[in-house]
């Protein structure tokens, strides 16, 4: 297990007390939440997808750093003790044959459909913002308090198995002079997506209005910013969707799992 101690100055209760509002059934977007402790991505899919998705996953390692996987049927993880991951989560959604079927702020009747399911955390790009943040990068979602916009591209991910789709990306629009800073602070932390996948030149990667992303909510574009992009660990629900996956488990896009491990654990 990653170490916790040395939390330095961050608030060693605030990842706790967010899950307990998530359990209460509080939803909201969790950037900027306990800023300082590391958030994950989250599917859960039955034993026989899980081999497809592991593979999918080392194949894809910048949409998809693995920072834990459960036993199937468990609902634990070591990367927050105590945690419940079917009621911990601010938001969830659950696939029915590739297509969405509800968003739910308690999965725990939906996980008792299976006795088998395998729980995979995966990294996530609110992981670094505390640093850009802090070395004084506007970050333009939390600014505005909404949700990071999220686009489909036109980039394929490698197949593995029965898993195919296209990669996810979350933007957020940053100085032109600070571009350079935000690709060096973020690429400091691989296991959370790292540097930037694409700069600027959306129409590149299949994105024709930024004003229109797949997941999420859009943000403001000031004079002199450029649209960045960094892979996202949304890409998952893309590749359900594009495979036909007959049951799965997520976190709502923007809607994370807050683990108790601070963000320097994952710092290169």
């Amino acid at each position: 297990m990653i170490a916790i101690e040395n939390l330095g100055h961050i608030d060693a209760e605030a990842a706790r007390l967010a899950r307990r509002r998530y359990r209460a059934g509080n939803a909201e977007p969790t950037s900027g939440v306990a800023p300082g402790f590391t958030q994950a991505n989250m599917i859960v899919l039955p034993r026989d997808w899980a081999f497809d998705f592991l593979l999918f996953a080392q194949r894809n390692p910048k949409a998809c750093p693995l920072l834990d996987v459960s036993d199937p049927g468990s609902h634990m993880t070591l990367l927050a003790p105590g945690a419940d991951l079917r009621t911990d989560l601010p938001l969830y959604r659950i696939w029915r044959d590739g297509k969405l079927a509800e968003e739910i702020a308690d999965a725990t009747t939906a996980w008792a459909e299976r006795p088998d399911l395998v729980s995979f955390l995966i990294g996530c790009s609110f992981t670094f913002e505390t640093s850009m943040a802090e070395a004084g990068i506007e970050i333009r979602h939390i600014t505005d308090k909404s949700n990071v916009p999220m686009y489909l591209t036109n980039r394929a991910c490698r197949p593995a198995g029965r898993l195919r789709g296209n990669l996810v990306v979350s933007m957020r629009p940053i100085k032109a002079s600070r571009v350079a800073d935000a690709a060096t602070i973020s690429g400091r932390f691989p296991a959370v997506h790292g540097a930037p996948v694409h700069i600027g030149a959306p129409e590149e990667i299949g994105i024709r209005d930024l004003s229109k992303p797949e997941f999420g909510e859009p943000v403001r574009i000031e004079p002199g910013e450029i649209p960045v992009f960094w892979a996202c660990g949304v890409t998952p629900q893309a590749a359900v969707m594009a495979s036909g996956v007959p049951f799965a488990i997520t976190h709502a896009p923007g809607h994370m799992f807050i683990t108790d491990i601070p963000d320097t654990a994952y710092h290169a």
